[in-house]
Parts: structure tokens; sequence; C-alpha cells
């Protein structure tokens, strides 16, 4: 009776180990940046980026999450759309911030089309057990005055009818300040990655803390 409990204990100890083993080599969460040239470090020394940063302060804040950054310059929803099925499935994120519409708004496209397109990426995301932090932009009034408050519009009306959390706008507190901007005014320097990340952060910390669904 006595080498029977001996054996039990063994097999109970060999199994604690695997298991905690098994949790320190865990792969950490993702979470997926999908994106356009604000993401994507255009016109920046690499590693300077707000996403850069941002992995830097989850390593320090919240080491349980990787980061994978899937943006690309000139993106546009409809792009985003189409490539994003497949990051899904190779990545498995946890949290997709979703950061896509400038491309759209400058090139006077439809904003219909931005809002299904958005709405479509916020549901293949929810599929995929992801929790969605959407990203809002506004653009300057070049198509009116008009277009840019409806452009601005369609990112509050889907972050309230989709229940998602909501940046309202990228560059908040700094977009008509040129010395925060590249020489073409348009995309931020590194000077203002920064204050993009502490932009994101607040309304990003709350899903860190929610995981996967």
């Amino acid at each position: 009776m006595l080498n029977l409990t001996a054996a039990w204990l063994r097999v109970a100890l060999l199994a604690a180990m695997l298991l905690t083993g098994s949790a320190a080599g865990a792969k950490p969460s993702a979470i997926l940046i999908f994106g356009d040239s604000l993401s994507a470090e255009y016109g920046l020394p690499r590693g300077t980026g707000w996403v850069q940063l941002l992995s830097g302060r989850l390593a320090k804040e919240a080491g349980q999450y990787s980061v994978v950054n899937a943006s690309i310059s000139g993106e546009t929803t409809s792009g985003g759309r189409t490539r994003l099925p497949q990051l899904l499935q190779r990545h498995r994120p946890s949290i997709v911030v979703l950061q896509l519409g400038a491309n759209d708004g400058l090139r006077g496209l439809s904003l219909a089309s931005m809002r299904d397109n958005l709405a479509a990426m916020i549901e293949a995301s929810r599929e995929a057990g992801a929790r969605v932090l959407l990203v809002g932009m506004r653009i300057p009034p070049n198509y009116g005055r008009g277009y840019a408050e409806r452009f601005a519009g369609v990112y509050a009306q889907l972050a309230s009818d989709q229940k998602v959390a909501l940046v309202p706008f990228l560059l908040d507190g700094f977009a008509d300040d040129l010395e925060f901007f590249q020489a073409d005014r348009i995309h931020p320097n590194e000077r203002a990655q920064t204050r993009m990340l502490d932009t994101v952060w607040p309304q990003l910390a709350p899903l860190l803390r929610s995981g996967r669904r």
C-alpha cells in the first residue's frame, strides 16, 4: 500500500512539473495591429513607431501579450477586408486593433463601402475569438465639410452599433501642429509616436485584462 501511494505521488509530481513547464513556455497572446502608414512606420527610423513603442510597454506591463504589426502603407478598408481572414487564421489574435479608413477618406471613396468593410472586419475578428479596438481618424475638408463630418461619424456609429471600444481620433491633440509631422504634413514624425500610443492605450488597456472571449 505504501509503495502504491508513493507511485501515485510520483505521478502527481510529474504531472505538476509538466503543467508548470507548459505554462512557462506558453506562447503569448497576440495583438494584431491592422492599419495603414500611420501604424507602419512610414518615413520613420525602424523601431520608432507607436506600434513598436506599444511592444515595449506591453513587455513591462502585460508580458503575456505579443504584437503582430500587419499594417501596410496605402492600405484601404477594401484591401484590409481581403487580407484580414488569412491573418486571423495564422496568428489567432486575442485582440485586433483596427486602424484603417484614412486612405479611403483621402481618396474620396464611398463612405458606405468604408463602413461595410470595417463592419465586416469587426465581425470576422469576433468570429475568430478576438476583441476589437477601432481606431478612428479625421480628414481635412478637401472634399467638403459634410464629407469630412460624415467620415468621422462612421467610426462613432460603428463603435455604437457593434459595441466595440473606440479611439475617436489617433492624432488627437496634435493634428494641427506641424511640429509633429513629417515634411509631407500628413504623416506624424518620430516625436508624435509616443502621443499616439498614449491616445490608444487607455482604450486598449481594458481589453488586455479581458483576453479572449
